[in-house]
């Protein structure tokens, strides 16, 4: 079947672009060397929150755009994958946060006795929280549903999928380093273990942008997500039994209940991070249209359906 857009990439923003092309009416095709349940996407903790992604005013439309659509989604949890949780967002004042969240429905300071132990500040906020490996099937059945198809391919160039359609659109994450090639591309490497869940409902997350660890324990259907790392420039894949045990440690200091959950998985992600997202359209020898969306480090959740949007308004223009 003929198409007229390849998306490059099947993790969610790949995806999320694919479906709101499809949807359109484009003839979408979806090219990747991985199923969307192995990319990085499908290890992301999936809490909907700005980070570690520039640059700052884009990053405050896309996630509000994003967080409207995941809010939708919502309705039907059992479905998409997605829900709307409250939690905790410690070591974090409203001062420190982006204008985006003016615009966050009851964002809020934490009191006293909502702060885990340690911590003299923080935010309470009811934000969306997704399951990956659901989401990612919801989306592949809803790009289905509308005429697109996935295809396991492995590209060598951008010029290569210009010679088979129109407009690429590139989400090709961290691979963008070597495809397009963009040297300014490198990996946020976060390791994470998954537990089983001893009665927690709400998120917490106490998470420095500039730290190379992090804490956050996100309750999923599939167990708790603990974190976690950030460490820029490394591009191991093999968890490391030192940081899963600091890891559990830092989580449980501010979460007692989680002592002696069993534990389910060990997962390790590379985020695909950038000075700034590059989301924007060039020619490319040969004359296809190539609309590039990558480089969006440890937000690629947050702002994916808000940079699906205009990357469908760039195609379109």
């Amino acid at each position: 079947m003929v198409r007229d857009v390849i998306v490059v990439g099947s993790g969610v923003i790949g995806l999320t672009c694919a479906v709101t092309l499809a949807e359109g009416g484009r003839r979408v095709s979806v090219w990747s060397r991985e199923p969307a349940v192995d990319t990085t996407s499908a290890v992301a903790g999936g809490l909907w929150w700005p980070y570690r992604i520039e640059p700052v005013d884009a990053v405050g439309r896309w996630s509000l755009a994003a967080l409207a659509e995941w809010t939708a989604l919502a309705k039907a949890p059992e479905v998409t994958g997605v829900r709307i949780a409250d939690g905790t967002h410690a070591g974090l004042s409203r001062a420190a946060v982006g204008a985006w969240a003016d615009e966050l429905p009851g964002l809020r300071p934490a009191t006293a006795a909502e702060l885990p132990a340690g911590f003299g500040a923080g935010l309470r906020a009811r934000v969306p929280m997704v399951d990956m490996p659901t989401h990612l099937r919801y989306l592949e059945r809803r790009l289905v549903a509308a005429g697109g198809v996935v295809e396991a391919r492995a590209l060598t160039s951008l010029t290569e999928a210009g010679r088979a359609a129109p407009l690429i659109v590139n989400c090709s994450g961290l691979g963008a380093r070597e495809l397009v090639p963009d040297p300014e591309v490198y990996p946020v490497q976060g390791q994470v273990l998954v537990v089983e869940n001893p009665g927690l409902d709400e998120w917490l997350v106490a998470a420095d942008p500039a730290a190379a660890e992090t804490l956050y324990v996100l309750p999923q259907p599939y167990g708790v997500v603990l974190g976690g790392t950030a460490r820029a420039h490394a591009w191991g894949m093999r968890p490391e039994p030192a940081t899963a045990e600091a890891i559990l440690a830092r989580c449980v200091r501010v979460r007692p209940e989680l002592v002696g959950a069993r534990v389910i998985a060990h997962r390790v992600g590379l985020r695909p991070a950038r000075p700034q997202v590059r989301l924007e359209a060039e020619e490319l020898a040969g004359g296809a249209r190539c609309v590039h969306n990558y480089g969006h480090g440890g937000a690629g959740v947050t702002v994916a359906w808000g940079c699906a949007r205009e990357a469908a308004a760039l195609a379109n223009a």
